[in-house]
């Protein structure tokens, strides 16, 4: 039991990974599919490759919840399986992809295939003690957080002979861990266990309830959705942009990603203890937005590539604020409820990711059209920088009106 135990949560690791690396491998490339697919100027790619964006994460948000009640009906490996098998389907499809209307319809089948993390996630809980389950759930932020610092770098050097070259790579690595699983993976959930599907219980809306029934957390949840938000400039623009400006190829996006993941990686695995210990919870989440926001900023007015890589490092450290906001947002809510809490978050930060590629792309494509009259193809990470501003007053405001909030730092 123990062996079939640690042979599953290394599975479920490694399903994470391999997912987040399929997904980091095709970032670099998007750019050049899009207008070699289309036949587009990079500005209109980028409108393109928002919409796509858009498309992947509404199938996350409306399918996380039904394949996780798939799951509790049918149990975790089958939903697993086919998830995977299906991801690495879509990623060949989408590298031999005729048209842009064929690349919806990918993104599509990806966005369904990859709400599978919230079976993954259930997977982990069935398998897990009370004792081990936050490690547990911490070895999947940490694959995670992994395969967005593996990906694109890998994405970067195999884009160089061709953009299909990253998404066939990436089917290899699905179809490898679905063999992978179908001769490791137990299944977790007992037949005694299980219930009927229903589709009440399926619905990515009413999670969101209960952030209105606790009105102490409203301005922490604001700003971290404000915070999300303002991420997705970097998810979504940065390879056009930087592509733009500074004529990056594959290679240098990828590297430029990667470099970004690790140090993100290392504030918050090394400083975000230290500074709640030093400076307090208020403290923290106040220097980490105003990094963020100059951090942006910088960004947004980059002369050269080399500053872009330089500016990085204030950027980064705004890591800090992040977990910070999201701990004081779990503080709010009784100990019973943290499972629906964080289902109403994933349903939160799904809604950042379905609107913020197109306001995002949408302002890119607008200011890096020389005929528009105003050149400025860093305008979306000046939105960014604003969103964190103004997530900064709304926390500021939020520590003011409730001082509990930060009651442990007393």
């Amino acid at each position: 039991m123990a062996n079939n135990r640690k042979g599953a949560i290394i599975f479920i690791f490694v399903t994470i990974l391999l997912d987040a690396i399929g997904l980091g491998i095709i970032i670099p490339v998007i750019p050049e599919m899009i207008q070699t697919i289309g036949g587009l100027a990079l500005d209109d790619a980028a409108v393109i490759g928002g919409f796509l964006g858009s498309t992947y994460a509404l199938m996350q948000f409306v399918f996380s919840p039904i394949l996780g009640n798939l799951s509790d009906r049918y149990g975790r490996r089958p939903i697993l399986l086919i998830s995977v098998l299906g991801l690495g389907i879509d990623h060949l499809f989408t590298a031999f992809a005729p048209s842009i209307f064929w690349l919806f319809i990918a993104r599509m089948v990806s966005g369904i295939c990859g709400a599978s993390f919230s079976t993954a996630s259930a997977y982990m809980a069935d398998i897990s003690t009370p004792e081990t389950k936050a490690q547990n759930f911490g070895m999947i932020g940490v694959a995670f957080g992994l395969g967005f610092i593996i990906g694109p770098v890998i994405g970067g050097l195999l884009g160089g002979y061709g953009y299909t070259i990253p998404f066939i790579a990436a089917a290899i690595l699905s179809f490898l861990n679905v063999l992978y699983g179908y001769f490791v993976l137990p299944e977790s959930l007992s037949v005694e266990n299980r219930r009927p599907f229903d589709w009440r219980k399926a619905n990515p809306i009413g999670s969101l309830k209960l952030i209105k029934e606790h009105p102490i957390i409203w301005g922490t949840v604001l700003s971290l959705f404000l915070l999300y938000l303002s991420g997705k400039a970097n998810e979504v623009t940065w390879t056009f942009i930087t592509k733009e400006k500074f004529g990056w190829d594959e290679a240098t996006i990828g590297y430029s990603l990667g470099f970004i993941g690790i140090s993100i990686a290392i504030v918050q695995g090394l400083l975000i203890k230290r500074s709640v210990e030093t400076l307090g919870q208020k403290k923290t989440v106040i220097i980490g937005l105003i990094c963020y926001a100059f951090g942006f900023f910088l960004f947004a007015l980059a002369p050269t590539g080399l500053l872009m890589f330089v500016f990085i490092f204030p950027f980064t450290l705004g890591g800090i604020a992040t977990p910070t906001i999201q701990g004081l947002v779990s503080n709010g809510v009784a100990a019973n409820r943290q499972g629906e809490l964080q289902g109403a978050l994933t349903s939160m930060i799904s809604i950042t990711s379905i609107i913020g590629p197109y306001i995002m792309t949408q302002l890119f494509s607008h200011f890096a059209n020389k005929e528009t009259g105003v050149y400025f193809p860093g305008a979306p990470f000046l939105l960014a920088s604003l969103l964190c501003l103004s997530s900064l007053v709304i926390m500021v405001y939020s520590f003011k009106k409730s001082p509990e909030l930060i009651q442990q730092d007393a």
